[in-house]
C-alpha cells in the first residue's frame, strides 16, 4: 500500500462507528497494529500526525503516547536520567540495556505512566508511537502485554515499524524491523486486514 492508501484506510476505519464502538471484535481487546515498513518510518510519522489532525478535525479525539518521549519523562521524573547520561559512553551495553530495562519495565513504570496518561485525557482512540525508538530496552508485545488490563475501553492502536504476521505453525508474531521475529503476540488485529 502507498502512503496515502494507508492514509485513507485509516480515516475511513478509525471514523467508522463500528471501530469506534468496538463492534465485531468477539471479546477481545481493541489493540491495532499498523505495521509499515522502517525505510518509510519518516513517512508514516508525517502521515500520523495529518491523521490524528484528520480525525480531531472530524472530532475523534485521540491521545498519542509516544514510548520515547514517556520513556524520558519516566526517567527524568526516577531522577536517573543525567546519570544515564553520563554513564552510557562507559558503561557495557548489556548493562545499561539491563539498567533501562528495569527502570522502565512495563508492567511496574511504563504502563502505569501510561495509564495516568489516560486518566488525564478525554478521547475516542488512544495512538501508541515511538516503538523502533525505544527497542530493545522496551518491548512492544511487553507494553500490549500489560496495556490489556488497562486500555480496553477505547481502541489503541501501535504504529509498528515491521510487520505482524500470522501463520498456523507459529501463531502471532511482532516482527520488529522485519529482522526480530521473536515477540509473540496474537490478541491484535492488523489494522489494514480490518474492514468498516
Amino acid at each position: 500500500m502507498t502512503i496515502q492508501e494507508r492514509f485513507d484506510h485509516l480515516v475511513k476505519l478509525i471514523s467508522s462507528e463500528r471501530f469506534l464502538e468496538k463492534q465485531g471484535l468477539g471479546n477481545e481487546v481493541p489493540f491495532f497494529i499498523c505495521p509499515y515498513p522502517p525505510q518509510t518510518a519518516v513517512e508514516m510519522d508525517r502521515m500520523r500526525q495529518q491523521l490524528q489532525n484528520r480525525l480531531q478535525g472530524d472530532g475523534i479525539k485521540i491521545l498519542e503516547i509516544n514510548l520515547y518521549d514517556l520513556a524520558i519523562d519516566i526517567l527524568r521524573q526516577r531522577g536517573v536520567w543525567e546519570q544515564i547520561l553520563e554513564m552510557e559512553t562507559e558503561m557495557p551495553k548489556e548493562e545499561l540495556l539491563e539498567l533501562l530495562q528495569n527502570v522502565l519495565d512495563s508492567e511496574a513504570h511504563l504502563v502505569p505512566a501510561i495509564a495516568e496518561k489516560m486518566k488525564e485525557a478525554s478521547y475516542d482512540v488512544m495512538f501508541i508511537a515511538g516503538v523502533g525508538e525505544v527497542f530493545p530496552y522496551i518491548r512492544s508485545h511487553n507494553v500490549l502485554n500489560n496495556l490489556q488490563r488497562t486500555a480496553k475501553e477505547q481502541p489503541t492502536v501501535m504504529f509498528f515499524p515491521g510487520a505482524y504476521t500470522h501463520s498456523l505453525e507459529e501463531g502471532a508474531s511482532l516482527d520488529l524491523f522485519g529482522l526480530l521475529h521473536d515477540d509473540k503476540y496474537y490478541r491484535a488485529f492488523n489494522i489494514f486486514h480490518c474492514e468498516i
